[in-house]
This record gives structure tokens, sequence and C-alpha cells, in this order.
């Protein structure tokens, strides 16, 4: 299993960016896709996670901003983020808690960069 994330970039204060998270391998279902960052000097932090069946999860800091999605048929997740701040600067991963035939377990992508900068 593997998860490919992309999207990042460089983008102005007040800009949008859309990360996406692409899936693959023998998945039997996804349970939880989210979306983590991690900027320099800090720890990983939640951004956003959306489960099945259940309603999507913001940190207080993008609540409003950003919107979390997902396509089940696909097995992939997006982030939609608007009204971006400097502060959102960070390397993004991707997350997913997958079954396969094998196992349950999470998975992470390899993070995206992204600059919010002027």
């Amino acid at each position: 299993v593997q998860l490919q994330a992309s999207g990042g970039g460089l983008v102005q204060p007040g800009g949008s960016l859309r990360l996406s998270c692409a899936a693959s391998g023998s998945i039997v279902s996804i349970d939880t896709m989210g979306w983590y960052r991690q900027a320099p000097g800090k720890q990983r932090e939640l951004v956003a996670t959306i489960a099945i069946g259940d309603r999507p999860n913001y940190s207080d800091s993008v609540k409003g901003r950003f919107t979390i999605s997902r396509d089940n048929a696909k097995n992939t997740g997006s982030l939609e983020m608007n009204s971006l701040k400097s502060e959102d600067t960070a390397v993004y991963y991707c997350y997913a808690r997958i079954h396969t035939w094998a196992s349950i377990r999470g998975y992470w992508g390899q993070g995206t960069q992204v600059t919010v900068s002027s």
C-alpha cells in the first residue's frame, strides 16, 4: 500500500491551494483519511480528518478555511485550503487507516511542502 500526496507549492497570503492524496495497492477499505502538518521546529499536528460515516474534524486553527473530502470509490482524499496564512506554512502529510487482507494499520504519505509568503 502506498499513499501519494501532491498539490503543495508557494502561495501568497489569502490565496488557496488544493492538496490531493491517492492510496494504491491491495486495499479493502479505508476507515479514516486525514492531513497533518509539521512546521520547522515544531511537532507534527493534526489539520483535519474524515472517517467513513462521520463528520469531518478540523483543528481550530484551520476551521472555516480548510475543507477535507474523500472519494471512497477512488481511494483518494483532498484538502482544500483557502484564506491561507503565513502560519499555515509547513510540510503537509496525508494519513490513512487502511484495511488490507493482511492487516489494519495507518499509512503516511511522503509529505508535500506548502509555503505561504508574499
